[in-house]
């Protein structure tokens, strides 16, 4: 039985360049990407503050009796 090899998704001299310039960089290893900022940051801070604003609200609306169902 013969196997098949499988061509590879990028040339190797691709890849190695991509190491060498990924390696360099003096970025944290999970903002090192072009749009990494918006979605290891950005994200979850938003995420954060509306659950923050939300629990803040709910507890607001409890302690004055806002929105009680009769």
């Amino acid at each position: 039985m013969t196997e098949a090899t499988e061509s590879p998704f990028r040339p190797r001299e691709k890849l190695v360049e991509k190491q060498k310039y990924f390696q360099n960089m003096r970025n944290h290893t999970h903002l090192k990407g072009p749009y990494d900022k918006i979605t290891s940051v950005a994200i979850p801070l938003a995420l954060a503050a509306t659950s923050l604003f939300m629990i803040g609200r709910g507890i607001y609306n409890m302690s004055h009796g806002i929105g009680k169902k009769e």
